[in-house]
C-alpha cells in the first residue's frame, strides 16, 4: 500500500533516534524524545491552499527537522509515517 499526499501535505519517516547517550548511558523509552528529524517520504502537489498558491519546496528523499508535536501519526504495513503540512517543516537538513 502506498500513502499519496494531497494539496501541500508531506509524508514522513522518522529516523530513529540514538538508544544511548554520548556517555554510554542507556535511555529508557519514557527519557526518550520524540525524533525531529525525519526522511520525506512523498511529497503532495502543492496548488490552491487556502486561497493561496503553494509550491513545494522539499522532495523525496531529504531530510527535514519538524516541531515536536506536528502532523498525524499513522501506521500502513506496521511502518509508522508522519503526515504533515509543509508549512510544519522547519528546516532541511544538509
Amino acid at each position: 500500500m502506498t500513502i499519496k499526499p494531497l494539496a501541500d501535505r508531506v509524508v514522513l519517516k522518522t529516523v530513529e533516534a540514538e538508544e544511548t547517550t554520548k556517555s554510554g548511558i542507556i535511555l529508557t523509552g519514557n527519557a526518550k524524545e520524540k525524533p525531529q528529524i525525519a526522511e520525506v517520504i512523498e511529497v503532495g502537489p502543492g496548488g490552491m491552499v487556502d486561497g493561496n498558491e503553494v509550491k513545494m519546496i522539499v522532495s523525496k528523499g531529504q531530510k527535514v527537522l519538524t516541531s515536536k508535536y506536528s502532523g498525524t501519526e499513522v501506521k500502513i504495513d506496521d511502518v509508522e509515517y508522519t503526515i504533515v503540512r509543509q508549512s510544519d517543516i522547519l528546516a532541511i537538513v544538509e
